[in-house]
């Protein structure tokens, strides 16, 4: 790890990772690069937590798996402060839940272990200048997976399936809600969009599941 004290343009990177030869690997890339300068490494979300508070890094390499805490927990703590490095995941894993948990926490990029020296680099220097980094292939991943995330449902919508789901007919809820029964069925037609479904009562089942009814 380098000693040196990082001057202004000096870019600060803290790694998090529970396997030391990793590491050991990333800080030996890292610190090969002029203007980049590890401040410090931990072997778990606690500790880098503890020393992202400590350090105040620009940029933290986190993995994804790590003992008790792991690093989307870790991330959302560390954003969770006023001074806000940018959090960019290096993790062997790559499923649709793992990138979203991880973008959803705040993250600003998500690479995958075995990235090269020379895309590391660089995307270190593109996370500090407040870009968001993604490899190609996680890219596809996040892209297809925001689009089958489902569509939250209006404060309207909410209340006509409440009122489907007490076995109110359209007419019934048009009244109940001031409304007309066309407009009712408008909104029944985007709650089973939404909700992926094709009729009231999966619509009812559906928004049961996810808890969008009392």
């Amino acid at each position: 790890m380098s000693t040196a004290r990082p001057d202004e343009q000096t870019i600060t990177v803290l790694i998090a990772d529970d396997h030391p030869v990793v590491r050991e690997g990333l800080s030996a890339m890292l610190e090969s690069a002029p203007g980049i300068m590890v401040a410090g490494t931990a072997g778990g979300g606690e500790e880098a937590v503890v020393l992202a508070a400590a350090l105040a890094p620009d940029v933290v390499l986190m993995d994804l798996r790590m003992g008790a805490m792991d690093g989307v927990t870790a991330t959302a703590r560390i954003l969770a402060h006023s001074r806000r490095p940018r959090v960019v995941v290096v993790t062997t894993y790559e499923s649709d839940a793992d990138i979203l948990r991880a973008v959803e926490a705040g993250a600003a990029g998500y690479l995958l272990k075995g990235t090269s020296r020379v895309d590391l680099i660089n995307a270190v220097r593109a996370a500090a200048r407040g870009e968001t980094v993604l490899s190609p292939a996680v890219a596809g991943r996040l892209f297809r997976a925001r689009a089958h995330e489902p569509q939250p449902l209006s404060a309207r919508e909410r209340e006509v399936l409440q009122l489907v789901g007490r076995g109110l007919t359209n007419a019934d809820i048009g009244r109940e809600l001031h409304i007309g029964e066309a407009t009712v069925k408008t909104h029944l037609l985007r709650i089973f969009r939404k909700l992926d479904v094709s009729d009231r009562t999966a619509a009812v089942l559906a928004a049961m599941e996810r808890g969008l009814l009392d």
